[in-house]
């Protein structure tokens, strides 16, 4: 994947360093040249001096070859403006931003911006968001102990029932949308092809999510 991360503080430089690492091209953007000397000579990625969302600055990061952008710089605006328009005027298929200031988190989703607490957020956890999965997270409660899933419905669950996806305290289907409309399912409720499920799970229980779809 090529992934740009416009801001080289803490979690950039971290999130650079450990992306790279796994063999994925790293851009990394910042107003302040002197934070590349946290990434060290062993970064084999991109470095560019310059506002996240200066168009020519992004041009420049290849932005539309880009499969995801994390904004996390220490600035609410800019990360949301980068994050805008990164998605709205590129189309960059995975986009998140830092958002440091909660009571801002309302306004933020709205706009449609899928955001993260940089203060309860690991770096592996932001990593999860940037990087293309079946079980996409589409939002995070409190520290991160719940979280909603977003999937389309595997084939081998098709037809089958709402309950075999559920365990009780741990892992709970909330919605299924079908083409334009969403319903809130009953035990009973059966899985049809392309449905889009939301899913509540305990953090701890991810992996037996995964089994559950059969995607380990």
């Amino acid at each position: 994947m090529k992934i740009i991360i416009v801001g080289c503080g803490r979690i950039g430089s971290g999130l650079a360093l450990m992306l790279s690492q796994e063999g994925h091209e790293i851009t990394v953007i910042d107003q302040d040249p002197l934070t590349f000397k946290k990434l060290g000579a062993a970064f084999k990625g991109q470095t560019l001096a310059g506002l996240g969302f200066d168009r020519d600055v992004l041009a420049q990061a290849r932005i539309k070859r880009t499969d995801a952008l994390a904004a996390v710089t220490s600035n609410d605006e800019v990360n949301a403006l980068t994050a805008r328009v990164a998605s709205e005027i590129f189309g960059v298929p995975r986009v998140v931003s830092a958002l440091h200031e909660p009571r801002k988190a309302e306004i933020y989703s709205r706009l449609g911006l899928q955001i993260f607490d940089p203060m309860s957020w690991g770096i592996h956890r932001v990593a999860d968001l940037l990087n293309f999965s079946p079980m996409n997270i589409a939002m995070s409660i409190g520290n991160g102990d719940v979280e909603v899933m977003e999937i389309e419905i595997p084939a081998l669950l098709v037809g089958r029932k709402v309950s075999e996806l559920m365990i009780p305290g741990e892992i709970s289907v909330i919605s299924i949308s079908r083409g334009n409309k969403s319903i809130l399912p009953a035990s009973d409720t059966i899985f049809n092809n392309r449905d889009l499920v939301h899913i509540a799970v305990v953090a701890s229980s991810s992996n037996r999510l995964k089994k559950l779809l059969g995607l380990v």
